[in-house]
């Protein structure tokens, strides 16, 4: 075949994967062996020629696309950690203040409707729990229920229904937010009062650092999941300028992506009630060693990191 004819019949193919290249890895894939084919050719019929070096560049620089996706495939993890995850969250930091601020205030209003009023403490609690709390309190065990039972299967049972209830939350979104917020005032009345059971004994230091070396991750957890539930019920009650189902599916998208993140944060809390909070004997050092790396945790991946990122990065558009 004569080089011109060779060059006509192509021209057009070349062209298109030159400048107009395809995003779909098979159509991607099937353009590569083409031009690779086309490339032999050449190389055996017009060695010398100009079209062999331009279909040679044309091929390299097509490899060289096609590696460095697939370089990005495995780091998307890191890509994800590092970036996705924390710009997602800062596009809804608002709506994760607004969901602390509802499980801190019903916090407190447990606190305050437990003050002197056992009978409150047992209807949020149960009877079972405070009596078993109350007899570990006497015996000079105030924190034993955290002794029960075996480490392994504490770990999984935790962190199986921690990820259960931040599904359940997630879904419950869908509600216009309101199952979210429920859990979020419920949690907050449950934990006032469980503080102030031991509070009422003189207890309320002790009690923060022991049940916070578990508690500061999974409460935390807890506050950032009611926020995902919240923002799938903003993004379909008030849709702006998209349309309603585009703003759910945007929403229910950054929604999901947060509770993924979240998942390891569930599992190393659930840890840690399995396998440290029962050691009550810790030294004081320790103890606050857990606590205050965890609280640095939360706050530096999830306030801190996120605002650094879009400070350095530009505006995080939502």
């Amino acid at each position: 075949m004569r080089e011109a004819l060779f060059i006509k019949k192509n021209k057009d193919r070349w062209t298109q994967i030159d400048h107009d290249p395809a995003s779909d890895p098979d159509e991607m894939a099937g353009n590569f062996i083409e031009l690779v084919d086309d490339l032999s050719y050449a190389k055996t019929f017009y060695p010398t020629s100009k079209t062999t070096r331009y279909l040679n560049v044309l091929a390299s620089r097509m490899y060289m696309g096609i590696y460095k996706n697939r370089k990005e495939e495995g780091n998307r993890l890191a890509k994800f950690v590092r970036y996705d995850l924390p710009r997602t969250i800062r596009r809804h930091h608002l709506v994760m203040l607004i969901s602390l601020s509802i499980f801190s205030l019903f916090f407190i209003i447990g606190i305050y409707s437990s003050r002197g009023d056992e009978s409150f403490i047992r209807s949020v609690m149960g009877d079972s729990y405070v009596n078993t709390t109350e007899e570990n309190i006497a015996s000079g065990h105030p924190f034993g229920i955290y002794g029960t039972g075996d480490p392994l299967i504490v770990w999984f049972g935790i962190m199986k229904n921690n990820i259960e209830v931040s599904i359940r939350m997630l879904v419950g979104g869908l509600l216009l937010g309101i199952y979210p917020i429920y859990m979020l005032i419920y949690e907050g009345i449950q934990i006032g009062a469980f503080e102030m059971l031991f509070a009422q004994k003189g207890l309320a230091g002790d009690f923060v650092l022991t049940v916070f070396i578990h508690g500061t991750l999974e409460i935390s957890a807890l506050i950032i999941t009611g926020a995902a539930g919240i923002i799938i019920g903003l993004g379909f009650a008030f849709p702006g300028t998209l349309s309603r189902l585009d703003s759910f599916k945007k929403s229910a998208k950054d929604a999901c992506m947060i509770i993924t993140g979240l998942i390891p944060v569930y599992i190393t809390a659930a840890f840690f009630e399995g396998y440290v909070t029962r050691h009550t004997e810790m030294p004081l050092f320790l103890k606050l060693i857990i606590l205050l790396s965890s609280l640095a945790f939360i706050v530096g991946y999830f306030v801190v990191y996120p605002i650094w990122l879009e400070k350095k990065g530009g505006k995080v558009h939502v």
